[in-house]
């Protein structure tokens, strides 16, 4: 694997080194003592897939505080997203900046996201599915969110009409 950070300190692009036949290809994908020798939190307790139906929808942004922060390994296994992360990390040196990345079914890369991030995405075709690794369980009463559109951000999504918002992810209050 590839590990290639990204502008926001902690967080990383990580691309799969393909070994090629006839057959296809063999890349492993997660590799629990790559991660640590990264610095990258290894702890995975859960996995969730997300079913998007159409091309548009965006889910974000979203994220768990303490003491259940979430480290978070995202990929997109059928379709294409465009996958986006806020640093919210107040002492951080990139507080308040995003980075934003194309993940598709092709291009088999995944994002890293640090505990201490909010994450989002849009659809980039209709039927996309994304698989999340968490490095943290689910818990209803630490998760948070922030508004997608959010102007102390100023994300710049890659499409912005018609898109399919839930009412929760809506009505998120500004950071």
């Amino acid at each position: 694997m590839k590990f290639i950070e990204t502008p926001l300190k902690g967080s990383y692009i990580i691309e799969i080194e393909h070994i090629s036949d006839h057959r296809g290809f063999f890349a492993r994908s997660w590799c629990e003592k790559e991660f640590r020798d990264h610095g990258l939190n290894p702890n995975l307790v859960q996995c969730n897939i997300s079913f998007n139906a159409k091309k548009g929808t965006l889910r974000g942004m979203h994220y768990q505080i303490k003491p259940h922060e979430e480290a978070k390994l995202v990929r997109c296994t059928n379709g294409a997203i465009y996958d986006v992360i806020i640093d919210i990390r107040p002492q951080s040196s990139t507080f308040k900046q995003w980075f934003g990345v194309e993940l598709t079914a092709k291009n088999y890369k995944m994002l890293y996201i640090p505990e201490g991030f909010a994450h989002g995405f849009e659809t980039l075709e209709d039927d996309t599915e994304v698989f999340y690794q968490m490095s943290e369980f689910y818990h209803s009463e630490c998760a948070r969110g922030v508004r997608w559109n959010d102007p102390s951000f100023h994300i710049e999504w890659l499409l912005t009409e018609n898109l399919i918002i839930s009412e929760k992810d809506q009505n998120y209050p500004y950071f």
